[in-house]
This record gives structure tokens, C-alpha cells and sequence, in this order.
């Protein structure tokens, strides 16, 4: 935080991580699955990553795609992924689970932040998904969560600014989603917020030369078999010196 903000960048492979950290990144958030808003990575990805880069490492603890309500067994998978995160070198924890109704499940949440201590964590942006985000955020606050991740309840952080900005006043809210180098200066002017998080990514073709068309893996949604998104160099390191010549 010495320059007076912090770009976290999230990550879903060992290049997208020292891609991120070459280009100025102060933390990365890892994660599998970002075509489905992040999931829990691999514990091997963890242990690579720890080994290839200097900057904090946090993991995402989210046992599957889809919405933030979970089942006991749920539970019980993302307790042994903390643990397991914990073990292998995690410097802190991202999760987040809501009620039926749109609330912060405290009840849950004080569970797993238990499993998580000493480290820091941060709640995701199931926070964008809750029905009344000031009382959420006050929820959070009292919990004891150390930062909150939003695009301000909206579609990108640009169209929930003006939330975003209420709500940073409170507590340190790190901006997420949809920001690029071409909304990062209306996005930081126009908060009070100190930290900022994206995924900066470019698509690079496959090294693949044999390639079957008729074949995917996975639903029809899903990325294209030859097209790999990694953390692009460039753009972390202009979204950083956008950030540095504002704040």
C-alpha cells in the first residue's frame, strides 16, 4: 500500500500469477472455474504458485458455480478446503454465503472464519447478490471480515458506483468487477475506495495443431477448447499506472 492503493488481481493458473505479479500487482486472488465467477483451486495450483510468486496469495473457498446458498455437505468440503489452503501456505481466504432470503448467513460465516484464523478474509461478491447491502455490510463489519469485495450490487463497478462509494466509506471495499483500462479513473475518482480488483486477462491462441471441431468439453457456454485467458502484463501494469497517477 505504499503508493496509497492496492491492485489485486484473480487468477486461475500459475502464468495468469507471475503475469500478475510482473505487472504490479500487491496481491492475487486464486481461484479455479472464473468463467463461473470463481471457484476453490486445486491445493496443487496453491502449492505452485506459492512457490513462483512473492506477493499474498489468497484462495477462494467456493465448492461450486451457482448461487451462495449451501448445503451441510457443502459446508463440510469448503471447512477441509480452508484447513487444506491453510496448510499450504494461503495468506488469506475469500468466501462468502448468503440465506434463501438474500442475508448474510451469519451463522455459517462465523463458523468458517473460525477455521480461518489467524488469516485475513475477505467476503466475494455474493455481496452483490444480498437484499438490503447496507445491512449486509454492517453484518459484515460486526462479523469481523477484513474487506469486502463489490461492483456496487450492479453489473460492473462503473454502473454501481454510486453504492460503491457509500459503502467504502464504511469499510475498506475493494472495487470488482468489470473494470478495465477504460472505466478505471471514473471508478477511482469516483470512490473513496484504496483497492481495486480485476483479472486483466487477454485471450492467447492454444499450442494446439491438431484440433477436432466437433468436440467440446463441457456445456455449449463454455470457454473454447483453443483459446487459453491469462492475467495480461500490460494491462496489470496500466491499470496500475492508472491507479498510481490518481490516488
Amino acid at each position: 500500500m505504499d503508493d496509497g492503493f492496492l491492485m489485486e488481481v484473480c487468477v486461475d493458473s500459475v502464468e495468469s500469477a507471475v503475469n500478475a505479479e510482473r505487472g504490479g500487482a500487491g496481491r492475487i486472488e486464486l481461484c479455479a472455474g472464473l468463467v463461473e465467477g470463481g471457484t476453490t483451486p486445486s491445493m496443487g495450483l496453491l502449492q505452485v504458485v506459492k512457490q513462483c510468486v512473492r506477493v499474498p496469495v489468497f484462495v477462494m473457498i467456493r465448492p461450486r458455480g451457482g448461487d451462495f446458498l449451501y448445503s451441510d455437505r457443502e459446508v463440510e468440503v469448503m471447512k477441509a478446503d480452508i484447513r487444506l489452503a491453510k496448510l499450504h501456505g494461503a495468506d488469506g481466504l475469500v468466501f462468502g454465503a448468503l440465506t434463501e432470503d438474500g442475508r448474510i448467513d451469519t451463522e455459517l460465516c462465523t463458523a468458517l472464519l473460525a477455521v480461518c484464523r489467524p488469516l485475513p478474509v475477505t467476503f466475494h461478491r455474493a455481496f452483490d447478490m444480498v437484499h438490503d447491502p447496507v445491512v449486509a455490510l454492517e453484518t459484515l463489519i460486526s462479523l469481523g471480515f477484513e474487506r469486502v469485495l463489490t461492483s456496487g450490487c450492479d453489473s460492473s463497478a462503473l454502473e454501481g458506483l454510486s453504492l460503491i462509494k457509500r459503502l467504502a466509506e464504511q469499510v475498506n471495499a475493494p472495487l470488482g468487477g468489470g473494470i478495465t483500462e477504460r472505466n478505471l479513473q471514473r471508478i477511482l475518482e469516483g470512490s473513496t475506495a484504496s483497492e481495486f480488483h480485476c483479472s486483466a486477462r487477454s485471450a492467447r491462441d492454444s499450442g494446439m495443431k491438431f484440433r477436432n471441431p466437433n468436440v467440446a468439453m463441457g456445456a455449449s457456454f463454455s470457454a473454447p477448447e483453443y483459446s487459453i485467458k491469462v492475467a495480461d502484463v500490460a494491462k496489470v501494469r496500466t491499470l496500475n499506472a492508472i491507479a498510481k497517477n490518481i490516488l
